[in-house]
């Protein structure tokens, strides 16, 4: 069953210039046109590379980032067109944990009244001594000890402040947790512990989540379907072991081959896709399918004119490409222009002979 669900949603952010009077001269395009669903007790994992409108898209579902057109549809209620004190009262049910474990709390306060705060706001606890017992059962959850209640923020390091934001949230009994980037911010072994707590957490307290990352590995690991980014709209999507194994947009192959594998002769011998150009701006998006200004396997005719929509290619894959298939079976090759930097083993690709391992381009290369 669907939770949570988006339809056509786009954030659009005005841009305005003027010295006596401001006026709208563009825009810039955070978010155009997310659509997916996220069902009830599943990780859904939202990746793609910085500036694509991954953390805009989960602020907007709470609300905290105005809504230009769209529906957000949470458990049948559309949050788009709640007023602001029935949203207030929604949003004990959507609870959001921040990339920033430091900035996102208060240092005036301890962490008592952090985590009471927003109890006492929704009415939870009749008293001082319910909330306290509450706040330290969440934090004995969370891997925290009691005594943390008097101290502040700046007297713990930043894996146990990431544990005091993941607190933060649980103690109102939401139903959808929004992670933003939980664990960009911390060192790898406590990124381990971090994910872990997550995943408990989510066993016994029937949590759903929307995990915003960059980090492949990480998303892998914790989510049961993944959706990818680029510029203001969904570009690929499926669950989470078919879309590593079998990536159709190109934009997803590029992201992939990025992806180190633990394994030496496999490494040396899997093609790499470092693509060409930057990343246009969100203000003035291409005309057309938003990534054909990079992509290798660009096609004038289609891709510079028609936007691709996001259609299933069979088994809930779905896929924002209008050559998809071609590239999957190879009949559509590269470009000469936009060609992939593909490299592999100057010695064929078995790690071992008197050339070494170092990896060379081979086939076109733009320059």
């Amino acid at each position: 069953m669907s939770l949570l669900s988006l339809d056509d949603v786009k954030v659009h952010f005005p841009v305005k210039r003027g010295v006596l009077f401001d006026r709208t001269v563009g825009h810039v395009y955070a978010v155009d046109g997310v659509s997916l669903s996220i069902d009830s007790g599943q990780t859904y994992g939202l990746v793609g590379e910085s500036g694509c409108g991954k953390t805009t898209l989960g602020r907007a579902v709470l609300r905290l980032t105005d809504i230009t057109s769209g529906k957000v549809v949470f458990d049948g209620t559309d949050l788009a067109q709640l007023p602001a004190e029935e949203m207030r009262r929604a949003r004990r049910r959507l609870q959001m944990v921040f990339q920033d474990p430091l900035g996102s709390l208060n240092p005036r306060q301890n962490i008592e009244s952090i985590l009471a705060e927003g109890m006492a706001a929704h009415g939870i606890g009749a008293n001082r001594a319910e909330r306290r017992a509450k706040i330290s059962e969440i934090l004995e959850r969370v891997g925290l000890p009691s005594s943390a209640l008097s101290r502040y923020p700046h007297e713990f390091s930043g894996g146990q402040r990431q544990r005091i934001g993941i607190a933060r949230a649980l103690v109102l009994e939401p139903d959808l947790v929004i992670c933003d980037e939980p664990v960009s911010a911390l060192d790898v072994s406590i990124q381990a512990q971090v994910l872990n707590l997550l995943e408990e957490l989510q066993e016994s307290m029937g949590l759903t989540y929307l995990v915003i990352a960059h980090d492949l590995a990480v998303v892998r690991h914790i989510s049961d379907r993944i959706g990818v980014m680029y510029l203001g709209g969904l570009v690929e999507e499926a669950a989470s072991d078919e879309l590593y194994e079998n990536p159709r947009h190109p934009y997803t192959r590029a992201l992939m081959s990025a992806v180190p594998v633990p394994d030496p002769d496999k490494e040396d011998t899997r093609e790499r896709i470092l693509l060409s150009g930057d990343l246009p701006s969100p203000a003035s998006p291409p005309a057309g399918c938003r990534f054909h200004t990079r992509c290798p396997w660009r096609q004038p005719e289609r891709c510079d004119t028609e936007r691709p929509v996001l259609t299933d290619i069979g088994g809930g894959h779905r896929v924002a490409c209008h050559y998809a298939a071609g590239i999957a079976d190879g009949s559509i090759r590269p470009t000469q222009e936009l060609a992939p930097r593909v490299l592999r083993a100057a010695n064929g690709g078995n790690g071992t002979g008197g050339t070494g391992t170092k990896a060379e381009p081979v086939g076109p290369v733009k320059r």
